[in-house]
């Protein structure tokens, strides 16, 4: 089964593209004109003004796509029905970690398009974030084993460009790190639900999860994160590769 069709719903309800991001995906593509999302998900950043092409394997995920969306195939990263240099980029945000093989998607990628834009992350900075080393080491433990290296990716794209994407404290794209500043939000299923890796540890967080809620209450996580409370934005990791560079 392919994950995001057992862990997808109700997934576009929490992940919507933020406004900041997208400017920086849409500048990443420079002068491309066509464009294939791979991994495509609902649809979050898929730039306006350029033909798009959506390549999603989840059928719960290609149901979530909303009607003004671009047209979808359902299909896998590593077998890309289109023929070389089909496209003038090729884009794929927060879904590298899923691939079966990613090397081969990653070729793929680079045989049908000139430029190659991924987001990412840097799982060494990930493991920083407060809510997986006080509260979830359990999402650690999972991340492990999927995240891709930066170093990885750069050896699959020689002489690409990467870009710090932080955070900003009212991210409106419901992923792992948005809620850095609004802990609360972690407390709600629908959210952890449409986060792979708290979606996958579910049954094993209710511990971590309850001490969050003690900490939120008492104060006791305001006072340790005071400093995390003065700030607009924060580098959790995630990076923007552009090929070529």
């Amino acid at each position: 089964m392919v994950l995001y069709d057992r862990i997808g719903v109700g997934y576009a309800g929490s992940r919507q593209p933020d406004p900041r991001i997208a400017g920086l995906i849409d500048h990443a593509l420079g002068d491309a004109r066509t464009v294939v999302n791979v991994g495509a998900g609902a649809g979050s950043y898929e730039p306006a003004g350029r033909r798009v092409t959506a390549v999603e394997p989840s059928a719960v995920m290609i149901a979530q796509r909303p009607a003004c969306a671009a047209p979808v195939i359902q299909a896998q990263a590593e077998q890309l029905p289109f023929p070389d240099a089909g496209f003038d980029a090729a884009m794929a945000v927060l879904t590298i970690h899923h691939w079966a093989d990613m090397a081969a998607g990653i070729a793929e990628m680079r045989r049908v398009a000139r430029r190659v834009v991924v987001l990412t992350w840097d799982q060494d900075l990930a493991n920083r974030f407060w809510l997986i080393t006080e509260y979830l080491p359990e999402a650690l433990r999972y991340d492990a084993g999927r995240a891709v290296p930066i170093d990885r990716l750069l050896a699959l794209l020689p002489g690409a460009a990467v870009t710090p994407v932080a955070v900003p404290r009212d991210c409106r794209d419901g992923f792992l790190g948005a809620f850095w500043r609004r802990p609360e939000a972690y407390l709600d299923p629908a959210v952890r639900r449409a986060i792979s890796s708290l979606a996958a540890i579910e049954d094993g967080s209710a511990a971590g999860l309850a001490r969050l809620c003690d900490d939120l209450r008492s104060g006791a996580w305001r006072a340790r994160h005071a400093d995390l409370l003065e700030l607009d934005e924060l580098d959790l990791g995630y990076r923007l590769v552009t090929w070529p560079g």
